[in-house]
């Protein structure tokens, strides 16, 4: 049984079948090619926390591949009104064909891929977004070919994506610059974990020098909002902007997972200029999704 919690759950030769599969796969689409691969395959969606990208990428992926996708909000199942996880995964799972998740915390997946007998898609947890990373990962490769060897600089908080992209690093061989504050450092296990192919510090421009990808997301995520006034101060000089980017290589390109604050931890003039890719980066969610749904699920 595969699943799909962290990116180092699979190997690098997986990774990137599923990202080239993912490009061939917007390639077909927008050819007008019919895919049914998954047809009468379902796919449970189960989020306590709500979603733009992650829900829509999901849904309208497992329809373009002829399957049906199912929403469970908190408020729709048991889970919410005190059934255990345990018991909740043992029952879904003998139902539906895989189940994806985007939930606060990340030993409910864990729980959900010991107790429930179809694939598990970790789809955002408080730990890690590795389908993000997927859509980053094949954006990277339409517009600038391999990361293998670059420099990426990510600015910011210390959260589930920055995370996710140090195991990025040490997955598609590409050196990783952290700048954060010293109090929103990643989770020291990260640090260890992948101090090979990642440097922190909290110098924001030195960490962009040399870059050819520059990352960043909001200062305050979801469940952090009463933090947002300490979270301005702190994160005052950690802004992605023109200066900042000016520092990278000059083809360097910009991404964030959105949704994004302009003004906070990236300028309207970077967000919207040349160097982004971030509207590329959110429609690559679905193929990268729909590469991964078909590894995951095709014999």
């Amino acid at each position: 049984m595969k699943h799909f919690i962290n990116l180092d759950d699979l190997s690098n030769s997986d990774l990137s079948q599923i990202i080239d599969n993912g490009i061939a796969l917007k390639k077909a689409h927008k050819s007008g090619q019919i895919n049914k691969s998954l047809q009468n395959k379902t796919l449970a969606m189960i989020f306590d926390k709500s979603s733009t990208r992650t829900r829509v990428s999901f849904e309208a992926g497992m329809t373009q591949l002829g399957g049906h996708a199912l929403f469970l909000s908190d408020r729709d199942i048991q889970i919410g009104r005190g059934e255990s996880v345990v018991d909740t995964a043992i029952v879904i799972g003998s139902m539906v064909d895989a189940i994806m998740m985007r939930v606060s915390k990340h030993s409910d997946i864990v729980t959900f891929s010991q107790n429930a007998n179809v694939p598990i898609i970790n789809a955002l947890s408080d730990e890690s977004h590795p389908c993000q990373l997927l859509a980053d990962m094949m954006t990277f490769k339409e517009h600038r070919g391999s990361i293998k060897g670059k420099t990426v600089a990510y600015i910011g908080d210390g959260n589930n994506m920055c995370h996710t992209y140090m195991q990025a690093a040490n997955a598609f061989g590409f050196h990783l610059n952290i700048a954060t504050p010293t109090d929103y450092r990643p989770q020291q296990i990260f640090i260890d974990k992948y101090q090979h192919c990642t440097s922190l510090s909290a110098d924001a421009h030195l960490a962009c020098s040399g870059a050819d990808l520059v990352v960043t997301d909001v200062w305050a995520s979801m469940g952090q909002e009463q933090e947002q006034g300490k979270r301005e101060l702190a994160f005052a000089n950690f802004q992605v902007n023109q200066m900042l980017m000016n520092n990278a290589n000059a083809d360097a390109v910009f991404m964030h997972c959105l949704p994004a604050h302009r003004g906070e931890e990236v300028s309207a003039g970077v967000i919207d200029g040349t160097q982004s890719l971030v509207w590329d980066e959110a429609q690559n969610r679905i193929h990268a999704q729909k590469s991964l749904l078909l590894y995951l699920l095709e014999k």
